[in-house]
C-alpha cells in the first residue's frame, strides 16, 4: 500500500467513517462536525484533505441514489478499507463512453488515481450520463502519471485515466442517469471543498507563526502586524464556512439562495487564502520558498487548490441573488 493510501485510509478511520458510510448530513451540528473533519485535515496536509473530501462525496452520491442491496455493499467495503474518489472531468477528445456492459474512454483530474480503491465516473450513455462506481482492481484503468506537472498539489495523484472496452457488471450502475448533477446537491457540495481550503489558510498560519518564533523574529512590530492579519483571515474563513453550514438548514432560505452562499463563501475564501499567501510570504521571507521549509508545500498546494471551476460563475450567482434580494449581510 502506498504511503498516501495508508494516509487517506488512517484518516477516514480517525473521522469515525470506517466502520459505516457518511451519508448526508441530517443536520446543522452534524453538517458543522463533517466540514470540520475536511477543515483540520486540511490544515495539516491539503492534499490529504483533497482526496478525504473526494471520499466523502463519492459515499454521499452513493448514499443518495443507490439501492439498500449497493449501500450495504458500499458500507462492507468501506469497513474493510476501500477509499472512494468522483472522477468527472472529461478527458478531451476521449469521453468516457458506457455501450451495454462496455466501458471506453477517460477522464482527466482524476484525483487518487493509484491510490484509491473505487471511483465514481460519469459516463455517457444512451439515455444521459451514468453513474458507475468502479472497483478499480476488477476495472483497471490505464493511468498516464506524466500529466500532472503542477506547482503545487502533487501528492493528491491527480492523473488522466483510461479504459477500453473494460467490461462493467449491471451492480455497478448507481441511480437513473443525469442524476450526478442534480441540484442542490451538486453545487452545494462545493462547501466541502471551500472547508478544505479554509483549513488550508489556518495552516498557513500555523506555520508562518512556529517559524517567527522558533526564529526569534516574532516581538518585530512589523512581523506582529503580520500575524494579526493572518489570524484574522484564518478566523474569518472558518466562520464563513461554519456560518454558510448553518444557514444550508435555514428554513426561510430558499434552494437558491443557499447555492448563492455556498458560491459566496468560496469566493470569499480563495479572496483570504490570496492573501494569506501573500502576507507569509512576505513575513517568512526566502526561507519558505525551500522545499524543505515546512510552509513550502502548504502555499504550493494552496495555490493549485484555489483553482476549481468556474469562478466567474460563482460571482454571477452571487451577483443575481444580491440583485434579487435573496442574500443580504446581517448579523
Amino acid at each position: 500500500m502506498s504511503g498516501m493510501a495508508a494516509d487517506l485510509r488512517n484518516a477516514i478511520a480517525a473521522a469515525g467513517w470506517a466502520d459505516a458510510p457518511s451519508g448526508d448530513p441530517p443536520t446543522a451540528d452534524a453538517f458543522v462536525a463533517l466540514l470540520r473533519v475536511l477543515y483540520e485535515c486540511g490544515r495539516r496536509d491539503l492534499p490529504l484533505g483533497r482526496l478525504l473530501e473526494g471520499h466523502v462525496d463519492a459515499v454521499q452520491i452513493v448514499q443518495r441514489y443507490a439501492t439498500v442491496e449497493q449501500c450495504e455493499r458500499l458500507r462492507q467495503a468501506i469497513a474493510a478499507g476501500a477509499t472512494l474518489g468522483v472522477w468527472n472531468a472529461g478527458l478531451a477528445d476521449e469521453p468516457l463512453r458506457l455501450d451495454g456492459a462496455r466501458l471506453s474512454g477517460g477522464k482527466s483530474f482524476a484525483s487518487g488515481a493509484g491510490v484509491l480503491s473505487h471511483a465514481l465516473v460519469t459516463a455517457d450513455g444512451p439515455d444521459g450520463p451514468q453513474l458507475l462506481l468502479l472497483d478499480l482492481a476488477r476495472v483497471v484503468p490505464a493511468i498516464d502519471r506524466d500529466w500532472w506537472r503542477v506547482t503545487g498539489m502533487q501528492r493528491s495523484e491527480t492523473h488522466q485515466v483510461r479504459w477500453h472496452d473494460a467490461r462493467i457488471e449491471d451492480g455497478d450502475r448507481i441511480g437513473p442517469p443525469a442524476a450526478y448533477a442534480r441540484e442542490p446537491w451538486f453545487s452545494g457540495g462545493a462547501l466541502r471543498f471551500v472547508a478544505v481550503h479554509a483549513g488550508g489558510i489556518a495552516g498557513i498560519f500555523d506555520r508562518t507563526r512556529t517559524h517567527l518564533i522558533e526564529t526569534g523574529r516574532a516581538d518585530d512590530p512589523f512581523q506582529s502586524a503580520r500575524l494579526a492579519e493572518l489570524f484574522g483571515l484564518a478566523d474569518r474563513a472558518a466562520a464563513i464556512v461554519r456560518r454558510t453550514a448553518r444557514l444550508w438548514f435555514d428554513d426561510a432560505s430558499t434552494e437558491e439562495a443557499r447555492l448563492a452562499r455556498v458560491a459566496a463563501a468560496r469566493l470569499s475564501i480563495t479572496d483570504a487564502a490570496e492573501q494569506a499567501i501573500t502576507i507569509a510570504q512576505g513575513a517568512v521571507g526566502l526561507a519558505g520558498q525551500f522545499l524543505t521549509h515546512p510552509l513550502s508545500a502548504q502555499l504550493s498546494d494552496l495555490a493549485v487548490y484555489l483553482r476549481q471551476p468556474v469562478p466567474d460563475a460563482q460571482r454571477l450567482r452571487v451577483g443575481r441573488a444580491v440583485q434579487s434580494g435573496l442574500l443580504s449581510p446581517s448579523l
